[in-house]
């Protein structure tokens, strides 16, 4: 699993921003690093909704701090554009749709009881601008959601 220290895995995935474009993780980190991920199990559910509007409440201060966030899910990107229309986030979402971002950072969990396989484990990443990961956290428990002012603290430790 990506923990703290480890050199970030890159990848290159549909980023839902209003339209859909590429994003490349080590061709961002140039001009927006410290970068936040924040992996959520699936847009439209209850916790999920509630991470990223919270993220999206505190836009500002990691704005305030140089930071860029982006969440990350399985969601296509078509549904994440939907999603961030209907809560108003003003950062951009990474379509995990093929589950290979999932895998590099190990964070694949299963919803047995409903069919559902492979989903993002609800988790947070901080990475440097030097692509390293500056901060993780990892929950096994879908209904927990991270420490936004460790987050956040994690972010100004590398202003």
């Amino acid at each position: 699993m990506a923990a703290t220290g480890d050199a970030a895995p890159d990848f290159t995935a549909p980023l839902a921003n209003g339209d859909i474009e590429e994003f490349t993780l080590s061709e961002r980190l140039e001009d927006e690093a410290p970068i936040v991920l924040a992996f959520f199990p699936g847009a439209f559910t209850g916790v999920c909704t509630t991470e990223m509007c919270t993220f999206q409440d505190r836009l500002a201060a990691f704005n305030g701090l140089d930071a860029a966030v982006y969440g990350v899910s399985r969601d296509s990107p078509f549904t994440l554009n939907e999603f961030r229309e209907q809560n108003g986030l003003e950062f951009g979402l990474i379509s995990d749709y093929n589950k290979e971002i999932v895998d590099e950072y190990d964070l694949s969990m299963d919803f047995a009881d409903l069919g559902v396989h492979g989903v993002a484990k609800r988790s947070v990443f901080v990475v440097d601008g030097d692509g390293q990961i500056a901060y993780s956290w990892v929950s096994d428990d879908p209904g927990v959601e991270p420490d936004y002012d460790e987050v956040e603290a994690a972010v100004e430790d590398l202003s």
